[in-house]
């Protein structure tokens, strides 16, 4: 067990928090979660953090930003690395968990698509980064038998997809290595530990009252359900 004092400032439904909470579960952190209110965020948040976002790790009296660099730290001061050994190998993994932030960003923007429109290029945009993944995936997990950083910077996206999957088809099981890949990562120690029980639910939830297009199919997959 990690004895140093640690509190990550959270927002529960946040993919990039969930990161870090999945490595302090896989690194047998002790830790305190402090969550805060996005739309409405403390002084003390912003007296400390210089780009207003979460995740945020207090180290003791130090603060770190950034959910990568957060999963680095506590890769780093901990046993048994979750990179490669090979330096060009641990980079790859590096690159491909920038990719993994940039996928987030279009499935914000997929979530949160106002029109049809924009919802079907936002769509597009998305299976397109899982097309890339697949080509590029080994399994059971990202770079094979072991879980990686890579997995854990992934891990999160896909219990938005399991809130997706309760309201239509998307497609999202078009690839199947990712599709493959995501029943472990789910299966996974950690990643389990990370997430409630009823986290997709809460998250459908939260989907539904957003004034966005995905909403509307919502709504409409409640409708013909009842």
């Amino acid at each position: 067990m990690n004895n140093l004092l640690l509190e990550l400032v959270s927002h529960y439904f946040c993919p990039f928090v969930q990161r870090a909470v999945i490595l302090l579960h896989e690194k047998e952190f002790s830790y305190q979660l402090t969550h805060i209110d996005l739309a409405n965020k403390p002084d003390w948040f912003l007296d400390i953090c210089p780009l207003g976002k979460v995740p945020v790790l207090k180290v003791g009296s130090e603060v770190l930003f950034e959910s990568s660099v957060i999963c680095e730290y506590l890769d780093e001061v901990t046993p048994g690395s979750l990179h490669p050994q090979d330096s060009l190998e641990k980079a790859k993994h590096r690159a491909w968990i920038e990719f993994a932030s940039s996928t987030l960003v279009v499935m914000y923007d997929f979530l949160n698509a106002p029109t049809e429109k924009v919802f079907e290029q936002k769509h597009q945009e998305l299976m397109g980064k899982l097309a890339w993944i697949e080509r590029n995936l080994s399994t059971p997990y990202f770079g094979g038998e072991k879980f990686s950083l890579v997995d854990a910077a992934y891990a999160p996206m896909f219990y938005y997809f399991n809130a997706l999957d309760k309201i239509a088809d998307f497609g999202l099981a078009k690839t199947p290595k990712v599709n493959d890949w995501r029943q472990t990562l789910q299966s996974h120690p950690s990643v389990q530990r990370a997430y409630a029980e009823d986290y997709a639910q809460k998250l459908l939830l939260l989907l539904d009252q957003r004034d966005s297009y995905l909403s509307q199919l919502a709504q409409q997959s409640k409708s013909l359900s009842k």
